[in-house]
């Protein structure tokens, strides 16, 4: 009954927002909508150096919620959550990009391995594996292994990059915000969307057995890498490795 009832609320809420352009009414979404940035600042944290605030996070993404309910329009048919998510952790990457805390040493490393993991699979045919990669960037196994973890401990790493690009405004957009409601289909946006679906289907068949999981139990069932650790039976370093290792692979696949 109270979901019901919270339902009815916020619909009155974007109601009056949109329609009266009440400032009380967008203050009050916010606020309702608040619990959403601080799950996404809470899971972005997790991935990045310690020194790095989840508090700071959160106000980042505060700016992408208020971005976000700004240019809703309720009557599509997309849920505002799954439009707002984007812009929320569009806004915490541009801010965190703009502090430029990352150093140009691990910016290249990243590169780096991006690039040998697309040169490898082309020569090979398949995934390289770590004792490849590692040949390849004339490094030791270990090595490469520190490479994946300090890229992930100073990197904004996470497969949703792959599904945004930048607006005309400079904004992030999800693939997800161009496909309109069913009344209306943009043949050509739809086609993009699903070919995008594919390749991204396909990349992640691509992957070894072990990343592909990581990937699966990430996203798909939105475990944290310590409990993906537990089900792997490896230490969150390692499964943060993974994880590293896998995104770049992906990465490197749609690279234009």
């Amino acid at each position: 009954m109270e979901a019901k009832v919270k339902a009815v609320e916020l619909r009155e809420l974007w109601r009056r927002y949109k329609q009266n352009g009440d400032e009380s009414a967008r203050e009050r979404l916010v606020i309702a909508y608040a619990p959403l940035v601080r799950f996404i600042a809470g899971r972005m944290a997790s991935g990045l150096p310690s020194h790095v605030d989840e508090a700071d996070l959160v106000s980042y993404g505060l700016l992408g919620l208020i971005a976000a309910i700004e240019r809703f329009e309720p009557e599509r048919e997309i849920k505002f959550e799954t439009f707002a998510v984007a812009r929320i952790k569009g806004a915490i990457i541009d801010e965190l990009r703009s502090l430029d805390w990352v150093p140009r040493s691990v910016r290249s490393r990243a590169r780096d391995v991006e690039k040998a993991h697309a040169d490898l699979e082309a020569k090979l045919g398949r995934a390289p594996t770590e004792a490849e990669m590692a040949e390849k960037l004339q490094i030791s196994e270990e090595e490469f292994q520190d490479t994946l973890l300090e890229i992930a401990n100073s990197s904004v790493l996470a497969l949703d990059d792959l599904w945004t690009f930048a607006d005309p405004e400079g904004g992030q957009v999800s693939v997800l915000d161009t496909i309109r409601d069913p009344s209306a289909v943009d043949p050509e946006a739809e086609a993009q969307a699903s070919e995008l679906k594919d390749r991204l289907a396909d990349a992640i068949e691509s992957l070894p057995d072990r990343e592909r999981l990581v990937i699966a139990l990430y996203y798909y069932e939105n475990l944290t890498l310590r409990e993906i650790g537990e089900v792997l039976g490896v230490t969150e370093s390692r499964v943060s490795q993974l994880h590293t290792k896998a995104v770049l692979a992906l990465r490197s696949r749609f690279k234009p």
